[in-house]
């Protein structure tokens, strides 16, 4: 039964950093016939979630090589798996539901799966993104908001960052194109979703983004941060992505700003936002610009140190420039690889289920 096979897959995806947990509407199911055929379903559960050759795949798992090759490519096209190509070689491994098999949905996404999206993160995966602890996301803001003086080590600085990819690609941000296909989109920029390296080179093959230059996707940063959008990235020292989030549609910044959940659910804030409170002129443009309402106006501004970004949109436009950007006290490192983060986020929900 089709059924049968579709719950397999989704007990295996279950099994990742950001699982995808049961409902009783089972409408992760619906999600997962829309996306997967029986055929792909039964396949994708004999995979790693490390990339693999498709001769390896196909000695570990006794299944044809020639029928291999030719249904991973056409999965990898399809969003289904993930792919990478080096030094003439092709490997493929198995997307997690998130980051994966949502943001590749970016271009076949319709009414009926952002409605089906919606609905499954609204009732489990709003918590499954915070379940384990530690947090998913880093937020970096532009070097020149930061405090004069401040040593920062090279994985903190994301114009280097950037200036170094070996390649960059744009597209749609997922988020809000679900949100307004679901009649409640917002007035930010659509097209803000950088990937970098392999994730840019995956998406452009695959016709899902436009290639673009590292000059361009420094561009795309300033203006996503002159309309008041927040750089989040994979929480680690290699740079992947950067989406340049809202409050209103992120999956991560929803939780902060919809669901009241703390910041490090969701969010390793590096940095913090300081007032001088001599030179604040007690404008109030700080608190509208902030978004996760960080920022409270009394004789001057007040930052919650707890709830904010540390992203920086207060210092941007702050007319008396009485805002400065600083590393925390206490700050988290990113983690080395996106590999050993998932290792922490795994080990993370077993301890809370202990």
């Amino acid at each position: 039964m089709s059924g049968d096979v579709h719950v397999k897959l989704r007990e295996f995806l279950d099994t990742f950093p950001l699982g995808l947990p049961a409902t009783q509407s089972g409408v992760e199911l619906k999600i997962l016939r829309r996306l997967f055929n029986e055929e792909e379903a039964r396949l994708f559960v004999l995979l790693s979630p490390f990339p693999e050759e498709v001769s390896q795949i196909a000695e570990r798992t006794g299944i044809d090589e020639r029928y291999l090759a030719e249904m991973l490519e056409a999965m990898s096209r399809k969003g289904l798996v993930f792919r990478i190509r080096r030094g003439g070689k092709t490997f493929y491994n198995a997307a997690p539901f998130m980051i994966g098999l949502y943001e590749y949905s970016v271009k076949k996404i319709d009414e009926e799966l952002a409605r089906l999206f919606k609905e499954y993160y609204e009732s489990v995966y709003v918590d499954e993104m915070g379940a384990s602890g530690v947090p998913g996301f880093k937020v970096l803001p532009l070097e020149e908001r930061i405090a004069a003086g401040t040593i920062l080590l090279p994985y903190l600085k994301l114009e280097e960052l950037v200036k170094s990819a070996r390649a960059a690609a744009v597209t749609e941000c997922i988020c809000r194109k679900e949100a307004r296909l679901n009649g409640e989109g917002c007035g930010y920029p659509l097209e803000t979703c950088l990937s970098f390296g392999a994730a840019a080179e995956y998406y452009i093959e695959n016709g899902w983004a436009e290639e673009i230059t590292t000059s361009d996707a420094l561009k795309i940063i300033r203006e996503a941060d002159e309309a008041g959008l927040v750089h989040a990235s994979v929480n680690a020292k290699h740079l992947s992505n950067v989406c340049n989030c809202c409050p209103c549609c992120c999956a991560s910044l929803k939780g902060i700003t919809k669901r009241g959940y703390e910041v490090h659910k969701y969010i390793n804030a590096i940095f913090r936002s300081v007032v001088d409170q001599e030179s604040c002129i007690g404008c109030g443009t700080c608190v509208e610009r902030c978004p996760v309402g960080a920022i409270t106006l009394e004789e001057v501004a007040v930052v919650n140190e707890e709830r904010c970004l540390g992203c920086g949109l207060c210092a941007t436009t702050c007319p008396a420039s009485a805002i400065a950007v600083k590393l925390r006290e206490k700050w988290e490192e990113p983690f080395n690889r996106a590999a050993e983060l998932g290792m922490a986020m795994l080990e993370g929900k077993r301890r809370r289920r202990r």
